[in-house]
């Protein structure tokens, strides 16, 4: 016999990987077909765990004819492509957002950070993320981040206590999605821009206002990329139902983008600056950008600002119910509630980071991280040739027994050294909710601290109970979504 029973180190060919069954022109589209289709293109997690069960933990799909992607779910072979992916990772994606600029040369310079590979996304890479890299610098925007909090909470008082008459038992629960995604844009317009749109205005809440634009406008690009990145890609030619919704919403971003950086640039030229430079003053005066570069980070920061964070925060308030005792826990110990968020109480929040980083295991931000294999490769024994599409499924691993105990049960305290639940280190390249290497997220500093000073605010004036149903789940829109209304009660707290 001359197999792999002879040799079990040796590698197997790329061609004898399993996975769904492909056919000539329609690749394995056919699974994803509506009522006959035994996977969902809103669900890539559901998707993730029924590949893992049937074919094991690497699997390769060609979805679309002619581009083959490999799914990885072992922290092993997840550790082996971020050890090859180079000084500049390559990745697939937002490539209808790459298009949308690229033919407008007028206004950018590239495609922006998220679809951009090579050198060219190194030199932006650098350049933008100076000011964010560092926690001191980051921490400088504390001032802002708790300007907008105050307002945040008068917002839920104002929306959704004082409207309703009688006993905080008779309010009822309310969709706190809206709420959520404008606390998140007038945090990024101030941070980023020195703005202030008034976002948890009630009178910005609804219509054509500026902020509720670029919230919809937002969520509708976002809404557009998984679909342009992975199915036929027919809008290169022409316009598609799809690629006139993504970029009739870019286009509202755009014209909103280019004020903020004409704003800004006449500030500066009269010399008025604010005693907390922003993002968009910062890159300004970058020797390394020019204002090409600053529009297309503008766009970027919009749409991750509005949609992304936000989305962190709609998968992980949640917990309130899971767990409904941990705010009180936090409350103990008075060093994490604070009305005004500092350095020192971020530094002590112990806590309000295993609540976040427990949070983000079970509801991550998006299935996983993508690549473009710079080089050959071999994953679980098999031979992966350079240039496939490489997509981690960390988030169906997050919930292996195999992983971690209890997998499906919020415990905050697995992840603190010396509770009864703390269990030891797993792989590092299990949970990335960030992402990993060169291309982790250029604002993910910024994003936990916000995170971690709403959870500390919200757990100091409310007690937050769940209204929603039990079994909440995300769609998979790019990024993860929830599968329901966001439904809580808020009832002050004697603080």
């Amino acid at each position: 016999m001359s197999d792999l029973t002879d040799n079990p180190m040796k590698e197997r060919p790329f061609e004898s990987m399993p996975g769904p069954k492909s056919f000539p022109f329609i690749g394995t589209l056919w699974n994803y077909l509506p009522l006959i289709g035994k996977y969902r293109m809103d669900r890539l997690h559901r998707n993730g765990a029924l590949k893992l069960a049937e074919f094991g933990s690497v699997v390769r799909e060609e979805i679309v004819p002619g581009t083959v992607i490999v799914w990885l779910f072992d922290p092993v072979d997840v550790e082996q492509l971020f050890r090859v992916e180079g000084r500049f990772p390559c990745r697939r994606s937002h490539l209808a957002i790459e298009k949308y600029r690229m033919d407008r040369p007028n206004i950018y310079k590239s495609g922006g950070l998220l679809p951009t590979n090579g050198p060219e996304w190194w030199r932006l890479r650098s350049a933008f993320q100076r000011d964010l890299s560092r926690v001191s610098s980051v921490r400088a925007y504390l001032p802002n981040t708790n300007t907008v909090l105050k307002e945040f909470i008068h917002h839920i008082e104002d929306d959704y206590m004082k409207s309703v008459k009688g006993d905080s038992t008779d309010r009822k629960p309310r969709d706190f999605l809206q709420s959520l995604s404008s606390l998140f844009l007038e945090l990024t317009c101030l941070v980023a821009f020195d703005e202030k749109l008034g976002s948890l205005s009630i009178s910005n809440s609804a219509g054509d206002s500026l902020p509720n634009q670029l919230i919809k406008a937002a969520l509708d690009t976002n809404s557009c990329i998984l679909s342009t990145d992975n199915g036929p890609q027919i809008w290169r030619y022409m316009e598609t139902p799809l690629y006139k919704k993504l970029r009739k919403s870019q286009d509202i971003m755009e014209r909103a983008a280019v004020k903020f950086v004409m704003s800004k640039k006449a500030k500066m030229a009269k010399k008025i600056t604010s005693e907390q430079k922003s993002l968009l003053e910062i890159y300004l005066s970058s020797p390394d950008l020019d204002e090409k570069d600053v529009i297309g980070m503008a766009m970027d920061m919009l749409l991750a600002g509005v949609d992304t964070v936000y989305n962190l925060h709609i998968l992980l308030l949640p917990t309130f119910y899971i767990n409904e005792d941990w705010s009180t826990w936090l409350l103990s110990g008075n060093d994490e509630c604070c009305p005004i968020i500092t350095d020192e109480v971020l530094s002590q929040a112990n806590y309000t980071k295993a609540v976040l980083k427990e949070s983000l295991r079970l509801n991550p931000v998006s299935v996983g991280v993508g690549r473009i294999l710079p080089c050959d490769t071999v994953f679980s024994g098999y031979s992966v040739p350079k240039g496939t599409v490489v997509v981690t499924q960390n988030q169906v691993s997050c919930r292996l027994e195999k992983y971690f105990k209890e997998p499906n049960k919020f415990l905050p305290e697995r992840w603190i050294r010396g509770s009864d639940h703390h269990q030891k280190p797993t792989s590092p390249y299990l949970l990335l909710p960030f992402g990993h290497g060169p291309r982790t997220c250029i604002a993910r500093r910024l994003a936990e601290q916000n995170i971690q000073a709403l959870l500390l605010r919200v757990a100091r004036d409310f007690k937050v109970i769940w209204m929603g149903k039990p079994d909440l789940d995300c769609v998979s829109l790019l990024i993860n979504k929830p599968d329901q209304p966001l439904l809580f009660k808020f009832n002050r707290r004697a603080v």
